[in-house]
């Protein structure tokens, strides 16, 4: 399938630009929240121990993100990918300088509430502008065709992993104890979105084309009322319920890790950044290589429950972890999780993507962004009140009860004989 190209870049396009502008976007996204996670905790256990706070510290972009999904959806359907992508990485480059100058601050002699605030508003910005993803995601449906759209959705995952892997191996590198130990990672973090701007800009052409833009007037949308469209599509109702058990799970797994490793197994900073890294190795290997070849030897359906399967052995790694020493039971444990992650992402989106058509590509995707987004939210405030109520291994087993609910939503909709695949 040929791209598109309806209205030129500055510079002659092609698919080759296309993908890596739509790539750096998607890992530009992820980039400052890979090089927070590993320092939001240390951060936050500064000011408060529990992990409710840093749970909802941390599930405010995805709220703000839930939130904004369905208008971008709706205003890259309108307007076109080009214009939209652009706006989104402006917030972006708002965001993360906030971010920066809270993180790299010395509040030593100010009050607690000041850099929690900064860090809320900060957060805040970055998700109502997090359409980058959800643009980014359907420019790749735009120019791949649905038989090769679960391998170009593997670039979601590749650039995930490259963020998680860049973010913590700066945060391993440069971290050392001393108020300035974020400052290269932080900066580096800054420049990214600049950098994305200046290459959509001046190579990303608009992958929609003109014919089909929606002139629908109606712009701003109850992003509930939303979400609950696209589950009232028959098609992709179970796998749309499906995508979002998942991500309450996933998401509230991995930001919990690591506050459990801060917090209970008084794990370093740098440390609980080592496990990142191999998550993102992991996802880099997995959905940037192996991806392609699996999908077409067995397919998104089964590829999705062995990851499932993969996810529910690394909840059970973390559950029985010891107190000291819980080195090999840690590092099994995300790598089996990265693994999962890696399958389940890409072929999981790929199964509700090539059941759409081509006019709703945009607002259905951004409202599956949506769904991402408020089941981490649900995720992480759910992981953090169940780790103060419940005890540090409390989220891990709430994780993987989901997660069997996922499996048999799959399940039953494969019983009623749905082809997915």
């Amino acid at each position: 399938m040929s791209i598109n190209i309806v209205k030129k870049s500055l510079f002659k396009p092609s698919r080759k630009f296309t993908l890596f502008s739509a790539f750096i976007t998607l890992l530009n996204d992820r980039l400052s929240e890979s090089i927070l996670l590993p320092i939001l905790p240390s951060f936050v256990l500064l000011f408060d121990s529990k992990a409710s706070t840093y749970g909802l510290l941390s599930c405010t972009y995805q709220l703000a993100q839930f939130t904004a999904s369905p208008f971008i959806g709706l205003m890259s359907d309108r307007y076109g990918r080009r214009p939209v992508t652009l706006f989104c990485i402006t917030g972006s480059i708002v965001g993360i300088s906030i971010l920066s100058f809270t993180v790299l601050f010395d509040w030593s002699t100010s009050i607690a509430t000041i850099p929690l605030f900064l860090l809320f508003i900060a957060r805040l910005i970055d998700g109502l502008s997090g359409g980058t993803a959800a643009t980014a995601t359907t420019i790749l449906a735009d120019i791949s065709s649905p038989e090769k759209r679960a391998k170009t959705f593997g670039l979601i995952g590749v650039a995930f992993g490259l963020s998680f892997f860049l973010g913590n191996i700066f945060v391993v590198i440069f971290a050392k104890n001393a108020n300035n130990n974020f400052i290269i990672p932080v900066i580096i973090a800054s420049i990214i979105p600049i950098i994305n701007f200046i290459l959509v800009f001046f190579y990303l052409p608009e992958t929609k084309p003109k014919n089909e833009l929606n002139k629908s007037k109606q712009i701003f949308k109850n992003p509930l009322k939303q979400l609950f469209k696209v589950f009232k599509e028959e098609k992709i109702r179970k796998l749309s319920l499906a995508f979002f058990i998942y991500f309450i799970a996933f998401t509230g797994l991995t930001n919990i890790l690591i506050f459990f490793l801060q917090e209970s197994l008084n794990w370093t900073t740098k440390a609980s950044s080592g496990t990142l890294v191999v998550v993102g190795v992991i996802a880099i290997i997995v959905q940037g290589g192996l991806i392609g070849p699996l999908v077409k030897r067995f397919g998104e359906m089964k590829l999705t429950l062995v990851g499932s399967g993969f996810i529910l052995l690394a909840c059970f790694l973390l559950i029985t972890a010891p107190q000291e020493n819980a080195i090999v039971n840690i590092y099994s444990a995300v790598s089996f999780l990265a693994v999962g992650a890696g399958l389940i992402t890409p072929t999981l989106r790929a199964l509700i993507s090539k059941k759409l058509d081509g006019d709703n590509q945009g607002s259905i995707l951004s409202n599956l962004q949506g769904l991402q987004s408020l089941g981490g939210v649900l995720g992480i405030g759910m992981a953090g009140r169940v780790y103060d109520d419940f005890g540090p291994k409390a989220p891990f087993i709430a994780g993987a009860l989901i997660l069997l609910f996922m499996i048999y939503l799959i399940a039953e909709g494969k019983n009623k004989n749905i082809t997915y695949n």
